[in-house]
């Protein structure tokens, strides 16, 4: 107990507070006292805040939750996810493809599973914008372990079994094998390398807000490209979904409302955000990328590494990847916008790194005009108050 001090032993039942239950839209809630003084709070923030508060969520489970916590729409519905368990199988043919006939096969075999994903999302945040960032990991993540697969072939060699197909698959798992896939063949240059990949992501991302028109709906997509480090590599991915738009315009015969834009997450990218404003309708900040690439640390490895050192002797106060580093990636974020919103003022600002939930770096983000930020489901009524709060030290200051 955090009040209390004591530890209990074992598992101790819980169960969700009153105003957890009021979020949830359990209306049995509402009349706890309690629950009254945060709604009372929390409309107060929402009178006074400037800043938009969106939500990372990549199923229409948290598409709905982010929505019932008072969410404006998703900041971040990643995809990566959608590629996984049963569908794992129709990616493997994709990357063990030969020829490109047996890559357009197996992209028109996930293209009906990702209509179906993002109908589902497109609807439960019917009016309300929703951030798509296209295919960012690289594909060897979604092959089997290396090392596990080279026993396993082993084996069987030893035993005479033949499988050519795990052969086939070694030699892919090898093939991709990077030795910093961070920096490596992920986000848009998939698209690039591969073609098909991203224009098949944006025709069930199109489809989907087709088909979400024909019933009545109002669906407001928005396709992020991820990773761009020039101009032209998103001019290049612009240009395709343009195109594939063009067609299923033409053969659903309904007019598609969208926009295209980019995360920014490496510095390259600030210091050609009015280059890359020409052909992006909005930016959303990658946060976590970007202050990886700015501190030259991989996430992964510095936390369980010298973390706990650094902190002790006061290299910084509290972990970036925690708070924003404000003389650093913050100072980057900055420039981002003046360049970008000098070359294309109606430029659309967001933040989409679990920096858009943390107090002190909503702050920073609403001084220096971002439109939104995006957190976890479960954060969101926490930056609604503090979007709240901004707004009001920052009119008790000025």
């Amino acid at each position: 107990d955090g009040t209390t001090g004591e530890v209990f032993a074992g598992s101790v039942p819980v169960v969700d507070s009153a105003v957890m239950r009021h979020f949830e839209g359990d209306e049995a809630a509402a009349g706890d006292e309690l629950v009254i003084a945060v709604a009372r709070l929390m409309e107060h923030a929402d009178s006074q805040r400037r800043l938009q508060v969106r939500a990372n969520a990549d199923t229409p489970q948290d598409a709905a939750r982010a929505r019932r916590f008072g969410a404006q729409g998703i900041g971040l519905c990643r995809t990566e996810h959608m590629f996984l368990g049963d569908r794992r199988e129709l990616v493997e043919h994709l990357i063990l493809a030969t020829d490109p006939s047996h890559q357009h096969e197996a992209l028109d075999a996930l293209l009906p599973l990702q209509r179906a994903d993002f109908t589902s999302i497109l609807e439960a945040m019917d009016g309300l914008p929703v951030t798509i960032r296209l295919l960012d990991p690289p594909l060897h993540e979604f092959l089997p372990d290396y090392t596990e697969l080279a026993v396993q072939v082993a084996l069987e060699d030893e035993r005479g079994e033949d499988n050519p197909r795990h052969h086939r698959l070694l030699d892919a798992v090898h093939r991709l094998h990077e030795e910093n896939p961070m920096l490596g063949l992920r986000g848009v240059r998939l698209g690039i390398v591969i073609p098909g990949l991203f224009t098949m992501q944006a025709r069930a991302i199109l489809e989907a807000a087709a088909a979400r028109i024909a019933a009545g709906g109002d669906p407001q997509p928005e396709i992020m490209i991820p990773l761009v480090a020039a101009p032209q590599e998103l001019e290049l991915m612009k240009a395709d979904v343009i195109a594939v738009a063009a067609q299923v315009q033409k053969e659903t015969g309904t007019k598609l409302s969208f926009k295209v834009g980019t995360m920014i997450e490496l510095p390259r990218a600030v210091m050609l955000a009015d280059q890359i404003a020409a052909s992006a309708e909005f930016f959303s900040f990658g946060t976590n990328d970007l202050t990886q690439m700015t501190w030259g640390f991989s996430r992964d490895d510095v936390e369980a590494s010298f973390f706990s050192t650094y902190l002790d002797k006061g290299v910084f106060a509290v972990s970036p990847f925690e708070s924003l580093d404000l003389e650093g990636v913050g100072a980057l974020v900055a420039l981002a916008v003046s360049k970008g919103r000098a070359a294309r003022p109606d430029l659309h600002l967001g933040v989409c790194g679990e920096h858009g939930g943390d107090p002190d770096s909503i702050h920073f983000f609403d001084s220096v005009g971002l439109d939104y930020v995006s957190c976890s489901p479960y954060r969101v009524p926490v930056a609604r108050l503090e979007a709240g709060r901004s707004a009001v030290v920052s009119s008790d200051t000025a």
